[in-house]
């Protein structure tokens, strides 16, 4: 038996549509997030702890004291979300202009400026590896990576085709104290927290 086309990507869409239905679902129920990847649905089961969230927390200060009024670094809902892709993210911080987060539902991940995402002690892979594939797929030209882990992190960005599919051309590393740009601005990443 074959299957035509137009009916794969019938089931691709429904498969998609069914884990989105999942995750909508599990909000608030479980804890963790959950996003929908390529090879199906994440979660981070461990709720964020304290040197997490005071990272997103400075980070997000620090862009936005930089960065022209109209931007902001969002840490919020809704999700990102490239349904053709059937790709739903949710970056720890999202710059965004205030203009296009006016959407009845998930923000569209062409208008993100740039993602940053602090890397979780439970599931580094999910910010290192599968994240560095989904953000230029779908078109998010910057991605900013801190890792409380080892005190380090990445800027990628210039995305570019290859026989993979779009991936990021140009990384830039950095340890914590040293000052990082993120596309136009740059802010310190002086007294960031690290786990313990």
């Amino acid at each position: 038996m074959s299957i035509a086309p137009d009916d794969a990507r019938r089931d691709t869409q429904y498969l998609y549509r069914t884990m989105r239905e999942f995750v909508q679902s599990m909000d608030d129920t479980l804890p963790g997030k959950f996003e929908i990847t390529k090879e199906g649905i994440v979660h981070d089961m461990m709720a964020p702890v304290g040197p997490h969230e005071l990272t997103t927390l400075r980070v997000r200060k620090r862009l936005e004291k930089v960065m022209p009024e109209e931007l902001v670094a969002h840490t919020g809902t809704p999700d990102v979300e490239a349904e053709a892709e059937h790709i739903m993210r949710h970056p720890d911080i999202m710059v965004i202009a205030e203009a296009d987060m006016e959407v009845p539902a998930s923000f569209d991940p062409r208008t993100l400026i740039a993602a940053v995402e602090i890397v979780s002690r439970s599931n580094p892979d999910n910010d290192w590896v599968s994240k560095m594939r989904d953000y230029p797929l779908l078109g998010i030209p910057v991605y900013a990576i801190f890792d409380p882990r080892t005190g380090s992190g990445a800027v990628l960005s210039d995305i570019h085709p290859t026989p993979n599919g779009p991936r990021y051309a140009t990384r830039k590393d950095f340890v914590y104290g040293e000052d990082v740009t993120i596309a136009d601005w740059t802010i310190s990443t002086e007294g960031l927290p690290r786990y313990a």
